[in-house]
């Protein structure tokens, strides 16, 4: 589960609060429902059940282990799972916050994973990418998306122990991105990926997210674009 930030360099953001985000549903229409349809379709293709449909490269979908869901969506946004291990997220965090024991980040001192945005943010510049927080005044309709590698997105989760829910929440980071031409919610702690659909279904799942006061985007952008600002367009 990912800690929130008390103050961080973004792009059109603030530090993560609030109460809650609303749960995303596939749109009921018939359109919808092909889409859907195709996506099932797509990943039976993946592992070989229905060879008639085209191939799509095999979807990567990390699961959750102890608290260390911001590793999880950063390797599920770059579909491979050796792009980060904890062992790097725990060496950058011990270098943003070298007096850990007074830092609100402490319990990384135990290497749970437990880690915030600062961490994502300078773990994705090691592979010369940034993350753009987006400013949810703007609609989601401006994302350049072509220009976008994937998007994490920071949610209430419910706490478990064990089998058992907890009326409890906090804060967890989900990876979502495209992968033969359908955005997939790559959220660790599903047992598959779920489908979301093609861009304006993508952009609808967005919306909903960003409903909630409790729920934060950030987009994963090569470091080029961000410089361009060409993350963004005036068109709606």
């Amino acid at each position: 589960m990912g800690s929130t930030p008390g103050s961080v360099k973004g792009k059109g953001g603030g530090a993560l609060r609030g109460l809650r985000c609303m749960p995303w549903k596939m749109n009921k229409l018939k359109s919808s429902k092909a889409v859907a349809g195709r996506a099932e379709a797509e990943v039976e293709s993946a592992s070989g059940q229905s060879p008639s449909t085209p191939l799509v490269p095999p979807i990567y979908h990390e699961k959750q282990r102890r608290e260390l869901c911001a590793l999880h969506a950063l390797n599920n946004v770059f579909q491979d799972g050796g792009a980060f291990s904890r062992d790097t997220l725990q060496d950058i965090f011990q270098r943003l916050s070298p007096s850990t024991l007074v830092t609100p980040h402490k319990k990384n001192v135990l290497s749970n994973g437990n880690y915030d945005v600062n961490v994502i943010m300078a773990a994705l510049q090691t592979r010369g990418f940034e993350a753009v927080w987006w400013d949810k005044r703007r609609d989601v309709c401006s994302i350049a998306l072509g220009n976008v590698t994937g998007f994490i997105l920071n949610v209430p989760s419910n706490l478990r122990w064990g089998p058992l829910r907890l009326p409890l929440k906090r804060q967890h980071w989900i990876g979502v991105r495209e992968v033969g031409d359908i955005y997939y919610n790559l959220d660790s702690k599903l047992r598959s990926p779920h489908p979301i659909g093609p861009p304006e279904e993508l952009r609808k799942f967005l919306r909903q997210q960003l409903r909630g006061k409790n729920c934060e985007l950030l987009l994963v952008v090569p470091e080029e674009v961000e410089a361009q600002q060409t993350w963004k367009t005036d068109t709606c």
